[in-house]
């Protein structure tokens, strides 16, 4: 039996991309209602950099998501999204990062560096950003065919680390005030979204 929405024309697939970015703008547009209306509650910065936190790390694995979710369904068309869905979820990063060395820090490097040097959440996490930057960066067509498709995809594998490292940081973080559903859920999300690669990678390597 042949699932539905295996094939899509052109116009039906940019439209889903639309679809997809719009939803991915939610959480954003969202924030910048509740800023304008002092909807953030009693501590803003602390509610922008956990909500900025949280929706990096969510689409993060929507985008893992689309391969295994291609591999079994056909659904061939997905791939177009994951590019969007990735940039996405390093722009809530960006806001993130942006949230704790300017609201939390104002800049300061001293306070920054000590902060990272003295809680390792923050050093973890930091580390996750780090080696999403050179996916981003790289994330178009054109930086593709420079770097040429091997060594891109060699690259582009540095999130089956920064993944990880995440959920690292989103334990820790979570832990702290004794929140442990949602890290729970996401190490079964990551570990299975993993999973499935490593598997379908020996069993390419196999034959």
């Amino acid at each position: 039996m042949q699932l539905p929405f295996k094939t899509l024309s052109f116009q039906q697939t940019q439209g889903l991309w639309f679809c997809f970015l719009l939803l991915a703008c939610v959480p954003f547009l969202r924030l910048i209602i509740l800023g304008s209306n002092g909807g953030l509650g009693a501590n803003p910065v602390e509610f922008i950099t956990r909500d900025t936190g949280n929706w990096a790390l969510y689409l993060l694995c929507i985008a893992l998501a689309v391969t295994p979710i291609r591999h079994f369904t056909g659904w061939h068309w997905l791939a177009r999204m994951r590019r969007m869905l990735g940039l996405m979820s390093f722009f809530y990063l960006c806001l993130h990062f942006t949230a704790f060395i300017w609201f939390e820090h104002f800049f300061d490097l001293q306070a920054i560096w000590q902060d990272v040097m003295t809680r390792p959440f923050v050093a973890v996490g930091l580390a996750a950003f780090i080696l999403l930057i050179p996916l981003a960066i790289t994330s178009w067509s054109t930086m593709m065919r420079l770097l040429g498709g091997r060594r891109w995809q060699l690259l582009h594998r540095l999130v089956y680390l920064a993944a990880p490292l995440a959920l690292v940081h989103f334990w820790w973080a979570k832990a702290g005030k004794n929140l442990v559903f949602e890290p729970i859920l996401f190490t079964v999300v990551i570990t299975m979204l993993l999973g499935i690669r490593i598997v379908t990678w020996l069993g390419h390597k196999h034959r």
